[in-house]
């Protein structure tokens, strides 16, 4: 997963996991938020525009709360 912050753009986008993106959904509810997928209608990531507007101060901050990781296997 890997988190961008464009400030010029005003953007943020999550990148859930590496794989090309076929097409955006826009969330009607929540202006401003999209959502990638794959051909198969899987998330790939997600797009804030306006990110500043829409999180104000939280923007600046990222927190990491129970992530799982996978170890090599020797």
């Amino acid at each position: 997963m890997k988190i961008q912050c464009d400030r010029e753009a005003d953007a943020l986008y999550i990148q859930l996991r590496r794989a090309k993106a076929h097409h955006n959904v826009e969330v009607p509810e929540a202006r401003g938020i999209s959502i990638d997928v794959d051909r198969e209608g899987r998330i790939v990531g997600i797009e804030v525009l306006d990110a500043s507007k829409l999180l104000g101060e939280d923007l600046g901050q990222v927190t990491v709360e129970n992530l799982l990781t996978t170890l090599p296997v020797a």
